[in-house]
């Protein structure tokens, strides 16, 4: 099973995109689903995360800007990102964390920022 992210691209700053992360099989059991991105160069930090049961969690950045969703019975998650800024413009990773076993990561989306 792979997970592909999908939804980056060029934006200005103060617009908006919604990247999505899709299993392209069955994961059993996603516990929690989750965001991180990367700058080229830096460490690779968590966005958002939200558990089965519908909890949320945001980095301060992401706070009042982006909003995660998830969908266990599709294994697919959302990140939709608004009041976009240059500082976010990095390479967004997805991670689905089952019950048990190994967790999932996509290959990343690019997220430009720029004007």
């Amino acid at each position: 099973v792979q997970l592909q992210a999908s939804g980056g691209g060029l934006v200005q700053p103060g617009g908006s995109l919604t990247l999505s992360c899709t299993a392209s099989g069955t994961i059993f059991s996603v516990e929690t689903m989750r965001w991180y991105r990367q700058i080229l160069g830096k460490p690779r930090d968590l966005v958002a995360s939200i558990s089965r049961g519908g909890l949320t969690h945001y980095a301060d950045s992401a706070k009042g800007r982006f909003i995660i969703s998830g969908d266990n019975a599709k294994d697919t998650a959302y990140l939709r990102m608004s009041n976009l800024k240059p500082e976010d413009t990095a390479i967004y990773y997805c991670n689905f964390q089952p019950r048990v076993g190994q967790d999932y990561w996509g290959e990343g989306t690019q997220v430009t920022v720029s004007s």
